[in-house]
């Protein structure tokens, strides 16, 4: 079984020429996803205040997003449709967090939203990631337990950032906040596996193939 396809169990590519001769895409999608993750997830837990959570809009940009979502489209053109779907999507996320915050809120405010809506509007906007993330941990079972364990602690992280977001609770979004740390390094171990067992060509850090 080559590397890319023991990390991410792929399906067959139907576009063989201008793929195969792309390296793995993977370590740079989740290194993106990663930094951007544990960035937020500090605010979130409160280990960095609020107030610098606009800090986050750079990697949320450029890296989270610009970088992951061309994982992503280097993953279509290898044939892998869960990295493709996956990598595209949440650098997508990224980018839209970024403009939300940025845009949305401050066009809501402006329009008058109560404090109330703008959080339910916030827990509507983490609701739609939560079901995405969710249905992908089913798919990533068929990957490699390194990335399923990463879609699961993602997954419970958006459910409980979203529960915080609809009851304005502190308790659930710290607790978000901790499970979103959790997710960054399952995936920082997940790419730096990667990269490590492409170039090293062995495996020196399993990611436990299925």
């Amino acid at each position: 079984m080559s590397q890319h396809a023991a990390e991410t169990a792929s399906a067959p590519s139907s576009a063989p020429g201008f793929g195969a001769s792309i390296s793995d895409p993977g370590p740079l999608g989740l290194a993106a996803f990663a930094a951007t993750t544990f960035f937020l997830s500090a605010v979130n837990a409160d280990l960095l205040h609020g107030t610098v959570e606009a800090g986050v809009f750079g990697l949320a940009i450029f890296y989270g997003g610009i970088a992951q979502l061309l994982a992503g489209m280097w993953e279509f053109a290898k044939g892998n449709t869960f990295g493709a779907t996956a990598f595209s999507s949440f650098g997508a996320f990224w980018l839209a967090f970024w403009w939300f915050v940025t845009h949305g809120v401050p066009a809501m405010v402006a329009a008058k939203a109560t404090a109330t809506d703008i959080n339910h509007a916030v827990g509507t906007f983490l609701l739609v990631w939560t079901i995405f993330t969710f249905y992908m941990l089913i798919a990533s079972l068929r990957t490699t337990l390194a990335v399923a364990a990463v879609f699961l602690a993602l997954a419970f992280t958006f459910l409980f950032l979203c529960i915080g977001a609809y009851d304005a609770s502190t308790g659930w979004t710290k607790t978000g906040g901790w499970l979103g740390l959790v997710t960054a390094v399952l995936a920082w171990y997940a790419s730096f596996a990667g990269v490590t067992n492409a170039t090293f060509k062995r495996v020196v850090l399993p990611v436990f193939a299925r």
